[in-house]
């Protein structure tokens, strides 16, 4: 049987989505381990100095692996800074909403899964809380682990090397 022109259209934009996000992801799912032992657990610890005075403004502290998957994660081109358009399309309004798109999407929706990872990443650099969200919630986790199962349903697995964790962030 003759393939048709769509099907040969679908597997050369499968391709192209395999080869423009397979680095990137690799480089991703190397924190999984990691993201899977903090489900549910927080990341993030409160500093208000050293008691040197009363009315000093606590902030967020993170761990540091955290800050590491950030700053990868805003090196790649998974992020996208009009994830709102995901949203709004695909009507995502509540975290069980992301978890279900997440759970859906396949190598076709690779952009709902750049825009919840965006919008997580993004706005975590003003809302201090959305980092500790994601790693909570599992959002990192399900995100990165479905576009690895994506690419590795439509080409060779994912090279995954996990990041060492040192002693302290246990």
């Amino acid at each position: 049987m003759e393939k048709t022109r769509n099907d040969k259209e679908d597997i050369a934009y499968r391709q192209q989505v395999v080869n423009e996000y397979r680095a990137d992801v690799e480089k991703l799912a190397r924190y999984l381990p990691w993201l899977e032992s903090k489900k549910g657990k927080s990341v993030q610890q409160s500093y208000s100095g050293s008691g040197i005075e009363e009315h000093s403004i606590s902030f967020p502290v993170y761990d540091g692996t955290l800050m590491n998957f950030i700053r990868e994660a805003q090196r790649t081109k998974l992020i996208d800074r009009n994830y709102r358009y995901v949203y709004s399309r695909n009507r995502i309004r509540i975290v069980e909403d992301e978890l279900r798109a997440i759970r859906r999407a396949d190598i076709k929706e690779m952009d709902v899964l750049k825009g919840i990872l965006s919008k997580y990443v993004l706005e975590g650099m003003t809302k201090g809380r959305r980092w500790s969200e994601a790693v909570e919630n599992g959002i990192f986790l399900y995100v990165v682990k479905k576009m690895k199962e994506n690419l590795d349903f439509w080409d060779h697995p994912v090279q995954t090397r996990t990041v060492k964790v040192s002693k302290t962030e246990e």
